[in-house]
């Protein structure tokens, strides 16, 4: 009796026990940050704000995106010129797949079957059967593509062209051109408010923010902010828009409601670069290239929380679900 009791009460606790390793994966999101130097994606935890993990991954990593379960990070590599999958429960790389010369900014396809990645050398927009690793299409861009964002119906993907100056508006599901949106110079990051009617690209060289009617796809204002905007996230309810910003190394706050800039929030580090935010919107990770650090801010009071070290030349950052 004794020891069926022990045999019973071994198992309960190694239950336990696979639990309480298994659950951390996923019982609150991670920051996932790429860096170009150290070649290699840490991992930080949202709730204590401490790394958590290393992750080596491709050459000079810059795009990094989550799957919608949270169970998978996507990496463009731009100089080993390939995608590295890292499976987020054991945060070890699982699988890496060629996508053509320097791919920067990715995202994927609503269903998650599609990964759309931009070469920026080439000029071009390449779409991914994740299933296959074929390249189903290639779609000419504009003059060094920075990265592409899918709309949130899942229709159409914008995709920015530092050079030529322009937003390429593709169909996802012919693959053609349907605009070429004059914009600022250098645009860089593009967010899209909840409903899907309007998108925010910020133009580095010429200090602004783009505001495009997405029905029209059209330019219908355009907001004077810091030095050199680049990444641009939008809180879950629409309420504000964040900015953050390469030379004025700050982050600034846009009203939609007036597209007026309401606060600015210095972060103290330099080249302020991309930026993600939690799922419940409660905090803003921006990336810090040249200080090697990530800014926490906390979007309630709009202050910053605290600076996190990271690796060499922080460039991307993407939170799980």
């Amino acid at each position: 009796m004794q020891s069926r009791y022990c045999l019973v009460a071994a198992c309960a606790y190694l239950v336990v026990c696979l639990v309480a390793f298994s659950v951390p994966a996923f019982a609150q999101p991670f920051a996932y940050v790429t860096h170009e130097e150290s070649n290699d994606v840490w991992v930080i935890d949202t709730q204590t704000d401490e790394v958590v993990a290393k992750v080596p991954v491709g050459e000079r990593p810059r795009g990094v995106l989550v799957s919608a379960d949270g169970t998978r990070v996507y990496v463009a590599n731009g100089n080993s010129n390939d995608i590295s999958v890292i499976d987020a429960t054991t945060n070890a790389v699982v699988e890496t797949f060629p996508v053509g010369i320097d791919p920067e900014g990715i995202d994927l396809s609503n269903d998650e079957k599609l990964l759309f990645v931009v070469n920026e050398n080439e000029g071009v927009m390449r779409v991914v059967d994740l299933a296959s690793k074929e390249i189903v299409a290639t779609v000419q861009a504009g003059i060094e593509p920075e990265t592409v964002v899918i709309s949130p119906d899942g229709k159409l993907a914008f995709v920015p062209n530092e050079t030529s100056h322009d937003v390429t508006v593709v169909d996802t599901q012919t693959y053609k051109v349907l605009s070429s949106i004059k914009v600022g110079e250098n645009p860089r990051g593009v967010a899209f408010m909840p409903d899907g009617k309007t998108a925010y690209v910020s133009n580095e060289r010429t200090h602004t923010v783009s505001v495009i009617d997405v029905e029209k796809l059209a330019v219908t204002e355009t907001i004077s902010t810091g030095e050199r905007p680049v990444g641009i996230s939008v809180l879950p309810d629409g309420s504000k828009v964040y900015v953050v910003h390469g030379r004025a190394n700050d982050v600034r706050v846009i009203d939609p409601a007036t597209n007026t800039v309401t606060k600015t929030i210095a972060l103290g580090g330099k080249r302020c670069w991309w930026s993600a935010l939690t799922p419940d919107g409660k905090k803003l990770y921006a990336t810090m290239g040249r200080s090697d650090g990530v800014a926490v801010i906390d979007t309630a009071t709009d202050t910053l929380l605290k600076t996190i070290a990271v690796g060499k030349i922080p460039w991307g950052v993407a939170v799980t679900p």
